[in-house]
Formats: structure tokens, C-alpha cells, sequence
């Protein structure tokens, strides 16, 4: 996200030492002395985001290893022989060094691309079971999303773990990608995992019967091999997204708001946060406020905003954002908060909510639990400690408990105030699992 931001700053620490060294033109200076990725990354600095296609977000899903970060970088490369995207290798996309030396990704990987039709941000979420975590932000962000699964290995738990909380979050369509069939000879196999796929997704709620089923390989396509299952199949996929992932209505009328995904600071300018916004515009040189993670609220005016590693006038709902805010240290701000335009949203700690408690089926508990039980809020972009109560006035409380299919109304209470209002969706996880599916329905603190 934060490309643009911080490739100037290098940039003119040259062209001032060219001054200090008594050229007359410190900036072609600097230019000679960038390297060439260096001073891709300037002109990058100065490209404006244009709003020419509608937007939607997407994401890669799925299993470890089933090829998700080879199915992104592919579909980039793709996109670029069409100059509809900047090509970004699999080292590119997966850029932290423990993400490399494990062949695993950890963190969500936001890519830009687009076909003729619309333009896409794309998420590459994690599939390895200890980093549910980021998949859970990189799915919240998503208006639909590409289930990668190889088709030597077939559904796995990853793969039915993130459909499922794909459609907790709200994903409402699915592309699914057959991976890795160059690795497979028998036709009947490539038709039994599609049949496991539509049973699942039927399953999980999503149209299994019609979802689109594309079956290639990724790294045929990375590599222009056998073009029949790579390229080709790549412009199949893409065609299916198009037409199956609706672009969303945006809630542009609203106050605006978005929950930080990232923070970093940035020497001689400031610090940045980044997220999705959930709604609303802003413009250069607002006035917003930063709230929640049981911190008073932060008054702070946005001096610069870049959107898709581009700089723009106005963030808008949908857009991936990094907003230059002043006055405002790095050490300040954390993960999980929002900012919003000033007085909108209030931090609050506890919530009446209507709870969906998931089967040991879907992935959930195998027993019941009763009042004071601990697990973890996953709320936006932020996770807390929360104990759960029965309302106010409940029968036999202390010794009620709650089993796995139940639908309750309970209240909960979070260890620190975070933004949340009526009506907004939640999941609760314990030792590595989803255990149940939330709605605030009353804010009672």
C-alpha cells in the first residue's frame, strides 16, 4: 500500500546531495542515480488513480499450498500482456522473508488489476490454519472471491474453513479454480472434485450448481506452458468473474469510515493508515477522527491520500486507501480502530448480539458452554477478549448452557472499547476455530 508514500523520500535525500555537490539540475541528478526499480517507484509516486471502470473487490481463498499466490501472480501477468495491470511475480506478492522461506503466505497481499470491463483490488489471503486471522480481514474486504483448490488434493480443511467464513463476512458469489491440473491424467478425477466442490458450496449457502468451475493451471500460465490449461484458462476465469461477481452498491452517502488495517510512519512526512473503507468519501485536508482499541478518540486532518498505490482526491467506499494523517504518532494509532469523520462513531465495551453457535460440522465446538465463557471478538479489523452473558432477567443463567446449532441472544463485553453500532456483523473464534457468527443488535455501554 504504502509504495508512492515512500519512494519520495529516498528520491529527494539524492537530489539534495546532488545540490550539496553542485550540480545544476539536482533533480535529473537524482534521477541518474535511482535505480531502474527506483525510479519506476517515482513515477509511480506521481501516477493519479482514475476512476474510468466500476470497482470491485476480490480475493484468492483456499487451502495451503494449493496455488492461491501462483493463481494471483498469474492473472497479473495475464492482465499485463493486455495493459491492464502491472505484472507481480510470486515474490512480489508474497513479500515477507518467513512468507518465502516457508512457500506460505502470512499476511493478505492486496494486487491491482483489471479487465475490460470493471477494475479489481485482489486480496491473496493466507491459507495456512495459524494466519485464519488475516484471512478474516482480507475476506471481510471482499465482494467476492476465487476458491483455489488443487485438484491432486481436493477440498482440505482450509478450504472448506475459509468458505465458510467467507460467507460469514458476507461474500456472496464464488469462482471456483481448479488448480494443478497438469498433475492429473484421469478426466474422472477432475469431475469428482468438481462435484465435491458444488456439494460444498451448496453446503455453505453459496449456488453451488451454478457457480462458475474453471480448471487450469497456474503455473502453466506463469510459465506460457501448454496455453490450453494456463492462459487460455486464465481469460476463462477471468470472463466467469466478470460475469458472475456483481459490483456492489456503495454506501457513498454515508459518514465516512475506515478500519486501519496497517499503520507505518514515514521520516519527513508523517504517518499512514490503511485499510478498506466501509463508506463514505473524503477528500485531501478533511478533518477525521481515529477511534477505538480502548483509546480516547485522535482529531487529525488527512494531508494526502493514495488509493491502489495511486494518488487520488477523494477515498471513497470499496477503495483500499493509505491516508497521510498529521500530528499523529505511528505509536498512537493501532490496528482494529477506525477513523471516521469527526462525531460520528463512539467506542463502546459492551453489546446486546444475536449468536449463531456453529456445529462440530461447520468446523465448531464439539460441547456446549455456559455464562462467562472467554473466546475472542472478531470485529472489522480489530480481535478482543470478550466474555459472553446471558441478558439481564434470563432464568437459571449460572447453570443455562448453550450447544452448538443454538441461535441465543447474549451480551458482550469486550476488555477494551472498540467502534461498533447496531446492526454490524461479528465473529467469535476460539483455539483456532470459528465457534459462532454474530449480530449487534442493541449497544447497552
Amino acid at each position: 500500500m504504502s509504495t508512492a508514500f515512500r519512494s519520495i523520500t529516498p528520491f529527494l535525500r539524492t537530489a539534495r546531495q546532488g545540490l550539496r555537490n553542485g550540480s545544476a539540475n539536482p533533480l535529473q541528478y537524482a534521477l541518474k542515480k535511482q535505480t531502474t526499480a527506483g525510479a519506476l517507484n517515482i513515477c509511480r509516486t506521481y501516477a493519479v488513480f482514475e476512476r474510468t471502470k466500476p470497482h470491485v473487490n476480490i480475493g484468492t481463498i483456499g487451502h495451503v499450498d494449493h496455488g492461491k499466490t501462483t493463481l494471483s501472480a498469474a492473472i497479473t501477468k495475464r492482465q499485463a500482456e493486455k495493459g491492464l495491470a502491472n505484472f507481480l511475480d510470486y515474490g512480489a506478492i508474497d513479500k515477507a522473508p518467513e512468507e518465502r522461506k516457508r512457500g506460505i503466505t502470512i499476511s493478505t497481499a492486496h494486487i491491482e488489476y483489471s479487465t475490460e470491463n470493471k477494475h479489481y483490488s485482489h486480496v491473496d489471503c493466507p491459507g495456512h490454519a495459524d494466519y485464519i486471522k488475516n484471512m478474516i480481514t482480507g475476506a471481510a474486504n471482499m465482494d467476492g472471491a476465487i476458491i483455489v483448490v488443487a485438484a491432486s488434493d481436493g477440498q482440505m480443511p482450509q478450504t472448506r474453513e475459509h468458505l465458510l467464513l467467507a460467507r460469514q463476512v458476507g461474500v456472496q458469489k464464488i469462482v471456483v479454480f481448479v488448480n494443478k491440473v497438469d498433475a492429473i491424467d484421469d478426466p474422472e478425477m477432475l469431475e469428482l472434485v468438481e462435484m465435491e466442490m458444488r456439494e460444498l458450496l451448496t453446503t455453505y449457502g453459496f449456488e453451488g450448481d451454478d457457480t462458475p468451475v474453471i480448471m487450469g493451471s497456474a503455473l502453466c500460465a506463469l510459465n506460457n506452458q501448454r496455453p490450453e490449461i494456463g492462459q487460455e484458462k486464465i481469460d476463462e476465469l477471468m470472463a466467469a468473474v466478470d460475469s458472475w461477481i456483481p459490483t456492489p452498491e456503495r454506501d457513498l452517502d454515508k459518514p465516512f469510515l475506515m478500519s486501519v488495517e496497517d499503520v507505518f510512519s514515514i521520516a519527513g512526512r508523517g504517518t499512514v493508515v490503511s485499510g478498506r473503507v466501509e463508506r463514505g468519501t473524503l477528500k485531501r485536508d478533511e478533518e477525521v477522527e481515529l477511534v477505538g482499541k480502548g483509546l480516547e478518540p485522535i482529531k487529525t486532518k488527512v494531508t494526502d491520500i493514495e488509493t491502489f498505490k495511486k494518488s487520488c482526491e477523494e477515498a471513497q467506499a470499496g477503495d483500499n486507501s493509505g491516508l497521510l494523517i498529521r500530528g499523529v504518532r505511528r505509536e498512537d494509532v493501532r490496528r482494529g480502530m477506525v477513523i471516521a469523520k469527526p462525531g460520528t462513531v463512539k467506542s463502546h465495551t459492551q453489546f446486546l448480539a444475536s449468536l449463531y453457535v456453529l456445529t462440530k460440522e461447520e468446523g465448531g465446538r464439539h460441547t456446549g458452554f455456559g455464562e462467562h465463557y472467554r473466546p475472542q471478538l472478531y470485529l472489522r479489523t480489530s480481535d478482543e477478549s470478550i466474555d459472553l452473558t446471558f441478558p439481564e432477567g434470563t432464568e437459571d443463567a449460572s447453570s443455562k448452557i448453550v450447544m452448538p446449532g443454538d441461535n441465543v441472544e447474549m451480551v458482550v463485553t469486550m476488555t477494551h472499547a472498540n467502534a461498533i453500532e447496531a446492526g454490524q456483523r461479528f465473529n467469535i473464534r476460539e483455539g483456532g476455530r470459528t465457534v459462532a457468527t454474530g449480530l449487534a443488535t442493541r449497544i447497552i455501554k
